[in-house]
């Protein structure tokens, strides 16, 4: 989103990187540490102010998340971001396959044999 874009709106979207890491990681009640590893396992790439500084977005935020909850329950830091990666990639070949066969119902719904 451009500088000149309403701050209302930089708000309202999801992507704009609004969290410096150390209030990311308190809002997700860990460590910059942790941010910087899932960052070095590219679970998300935090987008860089003009100083160079990490800044994150709402929805990078809750991936990190995700992978917070599974750190948590002892699952190492590489295996929890590559199970959010997998299950990120699942529920996208899903949705496609679902618009694939609507589209296949569609489509044959109306040509098919009988149907007048």
């Amino acid at each position: 989103m451009a500088a000149d874009t309403p701050l209302s709106d930089r708000l309202d979207d999801d992507d704009y990187p609004a969290y410096t890491m150390g209030r990311a990681a308190e809002m997700l009640g860990t460590t910059p540490g942790f941010l910087r590893a899932i960052g070095e396992a590219r679970l998300i790439t935090p987008l860089r102010s003009e100083g160079g500084h990490r800044r994150y977005s709402r929805y990078q935020l809750r991936i990190a998340a995700r992978a917070r909850e599974l750190v948590d329950r002892g699952t190492p830091i590489e295996a929890a971001c590559r199970i959010v990666i997998l299950e990120d990639q699942l529920e996208e070949a899903q949705r496609i396959n679902a618009e694939y066969r609507r589209a296949a119902k569609e489509g044959s719904g109306s040509s098919s044999p009988g149907s007048s």
